[in-house]
């Protein structure tokens, strides 16, 4: 019987756990079954299964660990779930769950403790669970909002009331509090109304408690205390209705926000236009007054030029009463000779366009004109003039220009007198020494003296420097020949440095402060090294005591707004080169001579008065500036601007050597024009004797008639300079039917057209004059021989 009975009572139970599962696999929720200790499932219905992920079999035996995050995990929250079970008899609680794809959803849920009937023991757990992910996610949000909207309220500028149904506030926020001074507990025993101003306080309970019975919001301006000065100012306050879904009222949320500048301004508006009013009527009397008293011409006219009134200077300063004007034409009164400009601006006034400022001569009533400024603008329908009267000025004017005119030819006479003097006497210098050497070797050799070389080396050397005072006179007029390439001036200056030191000598110390990453620039580089040194031999004589120059190089960017520390230079990229010494320096006036031909601070014989003009010229020439900054006893600085050059020039190939032979090599024909007639014998002097078969032509007309008629031509030589058609254009001219003709162009200076020979073009070069006849040979022998060359070339 016993037996029997314990095999019914476990028939029993078994039947009981079969049907337990089985309600429990047919349930919707999540809900499992575990065993032992450690958890381990030993029921997982489809609920768990549509939850988790997880299918029965992969879960069966497997720990509930695998279902909470890495980090429950770590801090043993399973445990402590199962443990509360396991004491308690149930658990409940509510956290992050893992799926089996790894994402976490938010799972509340129950876990009890399974007992067995008949010991007691504690043989495993039920744990059921739901997912409410999108409750919680939601709560969260309106939990953030409420955080967001409270942290709004609790920081706004503003003051923020919220009051039940019946009007008893239940909050206020703390910029209320903290303005008014008052007490947290004034909201509990509505003590609110003590913060306003007591002539506002009857308006605005009146205003609130009507609000309250109709329901309807509100708004009213009232005056809070401001705590922090004692002050009062002024608010504008806004009560709103807040409902519920029914539409009753639930509760009231009143703003209040500071107008006190508002108001401020609006009274100073207030006061402004009462002010306004008594000053458009003082204005309306004053201009009243000015229209009778004032001297100018005033007039009111419609668009077609009719005038509609006058002030009485019409009267006063041309003649004409009121009414002689009314209605009439004003164009009428123009001179004939300003109709034209008056109609012009008649017509831009019709246009809407105003007429700042334009001169008309008047005619006054005794016939005679009137020069007048006139300023003229539209209105409503008509337009407003006023003419001030320049006949006085602009006869002080025409008076003072022909003053000016007479200054300037004065000025000018003098700087032509200083000029011919200067160069007078420095060529009466040279002149003697010439013509002194031609009597004597005329002398000597009429009695029949041979030994003459010292006396023509004499009269050479002085040719030499009067050539040398023509070349500065050119270089001061910008007409100088120049030879402009790509350099680097750092590197320019550089290989100056050891002349630089011999000539300064040993009392000047010399500082050279180059630029590594300069800028290259386009000029003539022996003539800027012959400015370098005249620029370094003018410091070292501002320094009888001795001192330092530098010379700097650097890159300049000068923008538009640099133009008030680099007067009279453009904006524009530059190469600047600046030779500084530590001398008794300038005044400014002497500075403001110092570039005149002939004009010199040296002693008398000590110096040309050239330099700095001959540097002048050849810096202009070159489309750069020069500027000179001096104190007396600070030194003085002169910088040269020379515009940047964009591109290197291209290596030029180094020309042939030639050997000039006394006699032509190849037979040749030549021909010379030049209007000079000793020039012109000269050079064909020394070609015939050359062996070349040579034509001669004293203008450009009849040379380009002998180009045309001799087929056979190898080389013209010509000068620029020719009367009529000049020797560039009989060039030109000749090129259009003989493409290839050679020419030889000899200048005494250079116009920018032939500045330099790459812009003469091809088959051209120039020589300048006075040239010695060795290298006028050489020229010639040069280009015909890379004539021949060209033509014996397959």
């Amino acid at each position: 019987m016993d037996g029997g009975n314990e095999t019914g009572h476990a028939t029993g139970r078994s039947a009981d756990d079969r049907i337990a599962r089985a309600v429990l696999k047919s349930a919707t929720d999540f809900a499992i079954i575990t065993q032992g200790l450690d958890m381990r499932v030993t029921s997982w219905n489809d609920g768990a299964v549509a939850l988790m992920g997880w299918s029965e079999r992969e879960m069966l035996g497997q720990t509930t660990a695998r279902m909470f995050t890495d980090e429950d995990n770590a801090h043993g929250v399973p445990d402590r779930e199962a443990e509360q079970a396991r004491k308690t008899g149930r658990s409940e609680d509510e956290r992050w769950h893992r799926k089996a794809d790894g994402s976490l959803y938010w799972g509340s849920g129950i876990m009890m403790r399974f007992e067995d009937e008949a010991t007691g023991e504690h043989i495993g757990y039920l744990k059921i669970l739901r997912d409410h992910t999108e409750q919680h996610e939601a709560a969260a949000r309106a939990h953030a909002r409420e955080a967001q909207f409270r942290a709004l309220v609790e920081k706004s500028p503003q003051m923020t009331f919220f009051a039940t149904a019946s009007g008893h506030f239940t909050y206020i926020n703390p910029y209320w509090y903290d303005y008014t001074g008052r007490a947290r507990a004034a909201v509990a025993v509505d003590d609110w109304i003590e913060a306003v101003h007591p002539a506002d306080r009857a308006t605005v309970m009146d205003t609130w408690q009507r609000a309250l019975a109709t329901g309807q919001g509100c708004e009213l301006e009232l005056r809070f205390l401001r705590a922090s000065d004692r002050t009062w100012r002024w608010f504008k306050a806004q009560a709103a209705p807040l409902l519920d879904d029914d539409g009753v009222i639930e509760s009231w949320l009143v703003i209040a926000f500071d107008i006190d500048l508002v108001v401020a301004a609006r009274n100073d508006l207030s006061r402004s236009q009462r002010r306004l009013e008594s000053t458009v009527a003082e204005r309306t009397a004053e201009r009243d007054r000015l229209w009778r008293l004032s001297n100018d011409l005033m007039f009111v006219m419609n668009f077609d030029g009719m005038v509609q009134s006058v002030n009485p200077a019409w009267t006063r300063q041309l003649g004409w009463a009121s009414e002689e004007l009314v209605g009439r034409d004003m164009l009428r009164l123009a001179h004939p000779d300003d109709i034209g400009v008056a109609a012009s601006v008649l017509a831009r006034l019709r246009k809407g366009f105003p007429a700042p400022r334009f001169v008309c001569r008047c005619r006054h009533k005794d016939g005679t004109y009137r020069t007048l400024a006139w300023t003229a603008l539209p209105g409503e329908g008509v337009i407003h003039g006023l003419g001030l009267d320049l006949t006085a000025e602009t006869q002080a004017l025409a008076e003072l220009e022909v003053a000016q005119d007479a200054l300037r030819q004065a000025q000018k006479m003098e700087a032509v007198g200083q000029l011919t003097g200067g160069i007078a006497h420095d060529f009466n210098n040279l002149l003697a020494g010439i013509l002194g050497a031609l009597e004597i070797i005329q002398r000597q050799t009429a009695r029949g003296v041979t030994d003459i070389d010292r006396y023509v080396r004499m009269a050479m050397a002085s040719a030499n420097r009067a050539a040398a005072l023509t070349h500065r006179l050119l270089a001061f007029s910008r007409r100088q020949p120049l030879a402009p390439k790509s350099l680097d001036a750092s590197a320019l200056v550089q290989g100056l440095s050891e002349l630089l030191i011999r000539t300064l000598g040993e009392n000047v110390r010399l500082d050279l402060v180059t630029s590594p990453d300069l800028w290259r620039t386009r000029c003539d580089p022996h003539q800027l090294e012959n400015a370098i040194l005249n620029l370094a031999i003018n410091a070292r004589d501002a320094m009888p005591e001795g001192g330092t120059v530098t010379i700097i190089t650097e890159n300049l960017d000068l923008q538009a707004d640099d133009y008030s520390w680099y007067p009279a230079v453009p904006a524009g990229h530059y190469v600047a080169l600046t030779v500084t010494d530590t001398g008794v320096g300038m005044t400014a006036e002497v500075a403001s001579k110092a570039f005149e031909p002939f004009f010199t601070t040296k002693p008398f014989g000590q110096g040309t008065g050239l330099g700095l003009s001959m540097i002048y010229g050849f810096t202009r020439q070159s489309n750069g500036y020069i500027k000179i900054f001096s104190e007396p006893g600070k030194g003085t600085s002169v910088r040269l601007y020379l515009p940047q050059c964009d591109a290197d020039d291209e290596e030029q190939p180094a020309d042939v050597p030639v050997t000039v032979e006394p006699r032509a090599t190849a037979p040749a024909t030549v021909l010379v024009v030049e209007d000079n007639p000793e020039v012109r014998v000269l050079v064909v002097g020394v070609l015939t004797d050359m062996g070349f078969e040579v034509l001669r032509a004293d203008d450009g007309t009849a040379g380009l008639a002998l180009i045309e008629a001799t087929p056979k031509l190898d080389l013209v030589v010509t000068d620029i300079g020719l009367p009529g058609l000049n020797g560039r254009q009989m060039i030109d001219a000749a090129r259009t039917r003989r493409p290839d003709l050679k020419a030889l162009l000899m200048t005494g200076y250079a116009e920018s057209a032939v500045a330099a020979k790459q812009e003469l073009g091809p088959h051209t070069e120039l020589i300048t004059k006075p040239f010695a006849m060795d290298v006028l040979s050489e020229k010639v022998v040069a280009m015909l021989a890379a004539t021949d060359t060209t033509e014996e070339t397959p």
